[in-house]
């Protein structure tokens, strides 16, 4: 049995199970992984630090899958953004077929990869920027969650409410992101009106992810509680693993003076990148959504994907069907 749902048939994967772009962390070794596992791995552009470097990653992810996989372009304003176009380029060049985008303004890269050809996934937080990005022609959208690591948006929705909110209105498939990890969610999201889940923070816990393990094992030993929320004063709220590097964030952003030059320096991503590396959990931030709580092992891609599609299957067949009785078993 197999769970074929629009996310499969347009990606032309066998489970909808999707990697999302994870900056420092997207990179060949899971992106091929979790491709081999049938789900889509997704390499993530500006992890590599020149449009040429993602050139040979894509490259070194297809000598290890001859699976589909994606490419992940986050659009972040910036005084001094990188050469995003040149990224696209690669992107094009290198004759992927998927990619995942994100971010502000994403009009000119949407329309850019639409006419190569390029199947164009939207990861967004609103329902209102789901139907924006729907109206520029994105093929899909992946809706992200209050629960999320990273940047959940302004609204302080849940997935519980966002998710059917956002399959109301839109048309185009969509995935279910932030707080998904396992079967139950999986489950959950397509009776929500989803076609498939994006998880983040589940893959980092994962033998193929490239990351130190001593962060997998923090992440393992963390529960639901264990995030703060970052950057709330500037309207730029993320949504990081609790630590002494963001716990020093939050102590100085709710003093009235802080300006976002004080806190620069714990924020680096460049700091980031050493505690993923180095698993000094106090070297930079550890971004990390809600899911930590339901994260109790460091499985392979393969087996923590063949998990979650065989749970969400049994609960599906079996314990929803259960719940179904007829009238006169009722009266009995």
């Amino acid at each position: 049995m197999a769970l074929r749902t629009r996310i499969t048939d347009l990606l032309g994967i066998e489970h909808p199970v999707v990697q999302g772009g994870m900056m420092w962390v997207g990179r060949a070794e899971l992106a091929a992984a979790v491709s081999n596992a049938g789900g889509l791995g997704i390499l993530t552009a500006l992890t590599q630090p020149t449009p040429d470097d993602l050139r040979r990653e894509i490259e070194r992810c297809r000598s290890m899958t001859d699976k589909p996989f994606g490419v992940n372009l986050t659009i972040l304003p910036s005084v001094s953004p990188p050469p995003y176009a040149d990224y696209r380029r690669a992107i094009i060049d290198m004759g992927v077929t998927i990619v995942e985008t994100a971010g502000h303004r994403p009009q000119e890269h949407v329309e850019h990869f639409k006419a190569h050809g390029i199947t164009v996934i939207h990861k967004c937080t609103a329902v209102r920027h789901a139907l924006s990005a729907e109206r520029m022609g994105v093929d899909a959208i992946s809706i992200d969650g209050f629960e999320c690591a990273g940047h959940p948006g302004e609204d302080d929705i849940p997935g519980l409410v966002l998710i059917p909110a956002a399959a109301d209105r839109v048309r185009v498939p969509m995935l279910a992101s932030g707080g998904f990890g396992d079967g139950r969610g999986l489950a959950a999201a397509l009776a929500l009106g989803a076609d498939g889940i994006n998880m983040g923070t589940r893959f980092c816990a994962t033998v193929e992810a490239p990351i130190h393990d001593a962060v997998k094992q923090f992440i393992v030993a963390n529960d639901e509680r264990a995030t703060n929320l970052i950057f709330r004063r500037f309207h730029n709220t993320g949504r990081v693993a609790k630590t002494s590097v963001s716990d020093r964030v939050v102590d100085l952003s709710n003093r009235p003076d802080t300006t976002f030059e004080d806190i620069r320096p714990l924020v680096s991503g460049a700091k980031g990148r050493i505690a993923l590396e180095t698993g000094d959990l106090d070297a930079g931030l550890i971004w990390a959504g809600q899911i930590q709580g339901l994260i109790h092992d460091i499985p392979t891609c393969r087996d923590l994907v063949a998990r979650i599609v065989r749970d969400a299957e049994r609960i599906i067949t079996s314990r929803l069907t259960h719940c179904i009785v007829a009238p006169h078993e009722m009266a009995a």
